[in-house]
């Protein structure tokens, strides 16, 4: 009997759905893109209308074969890729490839869900459509538009600097956010300032903080020590009086839920890793009882905040019950959606109110839970009443110095109630909705308490001291991920589906480097803004420019606007910048003159040139003088490194090569000792010198040695790569699942977790250390230290039933009493 064939993405998607549907359908994976336009050369038809000229991709021939003969015998065909234009855009290649021709040609529609249940997916059985050839027209003209940036540009790049460079269309308008960020940091003055905080008390507790912030009717800027000083010598004999007390209510509104730019924001992973992981609870967990995996997300790609009626319903029923009839607002919240939003799907939301975090917790690998309930804590907060404050602020005066105190009192919970007690994740989701806000000015200040006395207007106050701070304004921050992210949003750059690539392509092509979470970008990517890419291509690295051309694709998806038209307008002035570039772009490989002098042989002058390993100083005289040096910022921080090579002597130097600087002894080619320079929190360092051990490797009997990782010291075999042994640290505690021995690991990162050594055949794993101190309440085996900044060190049962806690602070204290 002929099945309908229906077409998904991934392979994980294909199960779920097939599960959904039963026998009478086959659901197969096309394993994403099926066709693009070819490698070896443009692919793109510039006289004929900007026709691409497509292939299939060569990994995908054996499944594209198999998708051949299963559309043969279907007696319908469905394909159900993602709901965005990159799924239109997928569906409508397979279309093509699948649909046959002439008496053979077959119907191929299109099935659109914005959640994987059973429901969502029956439903849109229902109601098939077809392929929307807007949206694949907008997702083509993106496509040549790169292509031809890409490979009009890079050829002229390749000429003046070296192989392997490109400009993208959107990622040079992201580099050049990084580098005139860069450029804003280096030209940043530091301005010393002073604050000045008065301790004072009231006939009642608690003692509080005041901020100086006025001298008469000007703001108080105190610029130095001596300013401070004659302050203080004005305020000696000066009586503290309160001028006036304000009290008014303040609400908090709740967020409204995440679109895609918004969650890679507030995670705390990586773009990519964000989005990989978002796939996963989109495409299906397997849950017990349930008869196929459940998406608990819907669709993770998403410019709109907009949630369906049926899903405000549910929400709203469990907030009753969850929290209270008070938490739930007369009317569901409704948030505005950006007029660039297209607004094609809803907000990211959980899929049924029925998967709780905690209760599917079991089934999810931690970083599934993280994002699961990071989702599900800020839609439900969503739709739940605003949270309440009460604000006061004390005035007091002092001869002509007014100072001022604040302070915040929670009246009502509301939406924060959904993350308890921990209010940072609460901030960190609050702040993906602000826009960079400039520093708030001086008379606008005040010392912050959470507890303010009870003061009457005309109370005099005890001052108990007053404390002179020393302050300096601060740089510009360079950009993460997640402030990247927000800055190409707000200008209108890219779409939610590109920016994790766009952050990756700047990082493999070695633009920007990533120094403890910050994007700096590399010589190389500052030349190639400055330089390669400036004036010639202002264009390209124009954000009003790259934003109006946004906005051009969105309208041809809405039918507004015409393919070829603009991608001819677009063209017409890019062929002219192309044949300029040719001319005018500096050659890196003849070297691009500096005006410094040759500090070696006092003749030449040295100049920047491109080398396999990015731009470096050469003297011009080369190969009479073969003086070289390093370009890069970083060199500036191995400056102090003072390191004399182990085996010769001879001192050490800082070198360059494909995975980064190291430390070279000067006595090469006779000595060819070299050694890892390893970046920390605390600035770079040297890594010792491995030392040889006299205890063997159990594994293959060689002996173990001391090295030095990024993260620090390890043990490892000498006899690595071939065993590849590293000794870690016991905890004494036994594994509860395999009985192995529990120890310290580490995660890529660095951060320090607990594991059992027989991993991977055990996967038991803790992020807190754990105790060989038996649960007096439970009886398991062992507790697990958690040390916060409020509660401090405490040892809490790893029985999440149990609730056993011993807070060891109190009892040190005790003890030592």
């Amino acid at each position: 009997m002929a099945k309908a064939l229906v077409i998904v993405e991934s392979p994980a998607k294909a199960k779920t759905i097939n599960k959904y549907l039963g026998r009478d359908y086959k659901v197969v994976a096309s394993m994403g893109h099926v066709r693009d336009l070819p490698k070896s050369k443009l692919g793109v038809d510039v006289d004929a209308g900007f026709q691409p000229a497509y292939e299939i991709l060569p990994s995908r021939a054996k499944v594209i074969k198999e998708l051949k003969e299963a559309a043969k015998t279907a007696d319908a065909i469905f394909v159900a890729t993602d709901p965005d234009r990159e799924g239109e855009a997928i569906g409508w290649h397979l279309a093509e490839e699948l649909s046959g021709t002439g008496k053979n040609k077959k119907q191929v529609r299109r099935l659109m869900f914005n959640e994987i249940t059973k429901k969502a997916v029956q439903e849109a059985l229902l109601h098939p459509g077809e392929i929307n050839m807007q949206m694949v027209d907008a997702q083509q003209a993106r496509r040549v538009l790169d292509r031809l940036v890409g490979y009009k540009i890079s050829p002229i790049l390749w000429d003046k600097v070296r192989r392997g460079l490109s400009a993208g269309r959107v990622q040079s308008v992201a580099l050049k956010l990084i580098c005139d960020r860069e450029r804003e940091i280096e030209a940043f003055v530091a301005e010393e300032y002073w604050h000045l905080t008065a301790r004072l008390a009231a006939d009642l507790p608690p003692e509080f903080d005041a901020r100086l912030v006025r001298k008469g009717d000007a703001a108080a800027k105190v610029r130095n020590e001596d300013e401070s000083k004659a302050i203080l010598r004005d305020l000696e004999n000066a009586t503290f009086t309160v001028s006036s007390v304000a009290t008014k209510e303040r609400k908090k509104n709740p967020v409204p839920p995440f679109i895609t730019s918004k969650l890679q924001q507030a995670s705390r992973f990586p773009v990519k890793k964000t989005m990989m992981v978002a796939q996963q609870l989109y495409e299906g967990i397997e849950l017990p009882g349930e008869e196929a995996a459940i998406g608990l997300i819907t669709y993770m790609r998403t410019d709109s905040v907009r949630v369906a009626d049926q899903a405000l319903d549910e929400v709203r029923d469990h907030i009753r019950t969850q929290f209270g009839d008070a938490f739930v607002p007369e009317q569901a919240n409704k948030f505005k959606v950006k007029a660039t939003a297209q607004d094609a799907h809803e907000a990211i939301r959980p899929t049924s109110m029925a998967y709780h975090p905690e209760q599917v917790r079991a089934h999810l690998t931690p970083d599934q839970y993280y994002l699961y309930r990071l989702i599900w804590n800020r839609f439900v907060g969503s739709q739940m009443m605003p949270a309440i404050f009460d604000d006061t602020t004390i005035d007091i005066l002092a001869n002509d110095y007014l100072f001022r105190a604040k302070g915040s009192v929670p009246k009502f919970a509301g939406w924060l109630a959904v993350y308890g007690q921990g209010t940072t994740e609460a901030e960190e989701s609050e702040r993906t909705e602000q826009p960079g806000k400039p520093e708030p000015a001086a008379e606008d200040e005040g010392a912050q308490d959470d507890v303010l006395p009870v003061v009457r207007e005309g109370q005099t106050l005890e001052l108990k001291q007053i404390t002179p701070e020393q302050k300096f304004t601060q740089p510009p921050a360079r950009f993460n991920e997640g402030s990247l992210v927000k800055s190409l949003e707000e200008n209108g750059i890219g779409r939610p589906s590109t920016y994790a690539s766009i952050i990756s392509v700047l990082q493999a092509r070695d633009y920007v480097n990533k120094v403890e979470g910050k994007f700096r970008p590399t010589i190389l990517g500052r030349r190639l803004v400055d330089k390669l890419l400036h004036p010639v291509f202002d264009d390209i690295l124009d954000v009003e420019y790259t934003a109006r051309m946004e906005d051009q694709l969105d309208e041809i998806e809405k039918g507004k606007a015409d393919y070829k038209e603009i991608l001819e307008t677009f063209y017409k002035s890019f062929k002219k910048d192309l044949k300029r570039a040719a001319k005018e772009m500096p050659n890196f490989k003849e070297g691009q003159p500096t005006g410094q002098t040759c500090d070696k042989c006092g003749q030449g002058e040295m100049v920047e040139k491109a080398g396999k390993f990015g731009i470096f100083l050469a003297c011009s005289r080369y190969p009479d003088c073969d003086n070289t040096k390093e370009l890069e910022p970083a060199e500036a921080a191995t400056e102090e490194l003072d390191e004399t090579c182990e085996n010769c002597g001879k001192p050490m130097v800082v070198k360059r090569g494909r995975f980064g600087m190291f430390l070279a002894c000067t006595g090469y080619p006779e000595c060819k000792t070299t050694r890892k320079i390893i970046a920390t929190k605390q600035g770079v360092s040297a890594a010792k010198p491995d030392q040889i051990l006299d205890e063997k490797c159990p594994n293959c009997g060689k002996n173990l040695v001391i090295k030095q990782g990024r993260f620090g010291e390890f043990t490892a075999c000498t006899g690595y790569p071939d065993c590849k042994y590293v000794k870690l640290k016991s905890t004494g505690v036994v594994c509860p699942k395999d009985g192995g021995d529990v120890v310290e690991r580490k995660s890529r990162r660095g951060k320090v977790f607990y594991g059992c050594a027989n991993y991977p055949k055990c996967d038991f794993t803790l992020w807190n250390k754990p105790i060989l101190e038996p649960c007096p309440k439970c009886g398991r085996p062992f507790l697990t230290e958690k040390i916060t900044k409020r509660r401090g060190r405490e040892l809490i049962c790893s029985n999440e039933e149990c609730g056993y806690v011993k807070q060891m602070e109190l009892e040190e204290a005790a003890a030592s009493s």
